[in-house]
């Protein structure tokens, strides 16, 4: 379980991956790997955009979680993160496309390797708590795919999209409570 900041560590965790295994083959530089609209103009080759977040029905907890003898936290929001993860290579027009493809293939094959994240794969919260989070290929059909392409006029470029969780984020509402310390059993004949 996280604080707020488990969503911005789960961006930094993939980030990670991404560059560690994508590294100097095929991108050059674990610069070139980042988090980024697929509209904004920069050198990454390989960009990985937040689009949606939703909370998971199927993660949903309900039991308070225990804070020493007389705290009890209210349980933790469970949410899924969905990612676009973008290719743009800057090769000459005659490669360009089979230089995406590239690229793209091995960052489908390092996510699908790597389909747990856990451990030394993670930072910030998710480290310290030891979470763990699966990643799961989004399948998108054409016009949903495109629909999310709407941006200011810009030109489809080649994505794939990404379900990441389940991640945990605490609540801050906690309540006190009197514990049952003591017990007296009688037993009457």
């Amino acid at each position: 379980m996280g604080n707020y900041s488990v969503i911005a560590d789960v961006s930094a965790s993939l980030i990670k991956l991404l560059r560690e295994n994508m590294t100097p083959d095929p991108i050059p530089q674990p610069e070139m790997i980042g988090l980024a609209s697929p509209v904004d103009k920069g050198d990454f080759y390989l960009s990985l955009f937040l689009f949606n977040v939703r909370e998971s029905g199927a993660n949903r907890q309900t039991h308070m979680v225990s804070r020493g003898t007389d705290q009890i936290q209210f349980p933790p929001m469970v949410v899924d993160l969905s990612y676009l993860l973008t290719v743009q290579s800057p090769a000459e027009l005659q490669s360009r496309a089979l230089d995406e493809h590239r690229i793209l293939g091995r960052a489908m094959q390092v996510l699908y390797d790597n389909s747990i994240l856990r451990g030394s794969q993670t930072v910030g919260t998710l480290a310290e708590q030891d979470e763990e989070v699966r990643i799961v290929m989004e399948p998108f059909k054409g016009e949903s795919l495109t629909n999310l392409w709407n941006f200011a006029d810009t030109p489809y470029r080649l994505s794939v999209s990404y379900t990441v969780g389940p991640v945990y984020i605490d609540s801050t509402r906690i309540k006190t409570t009197k514990r049952v310390t003591e017990t007296d059993f009688r037993v009457e004949g």
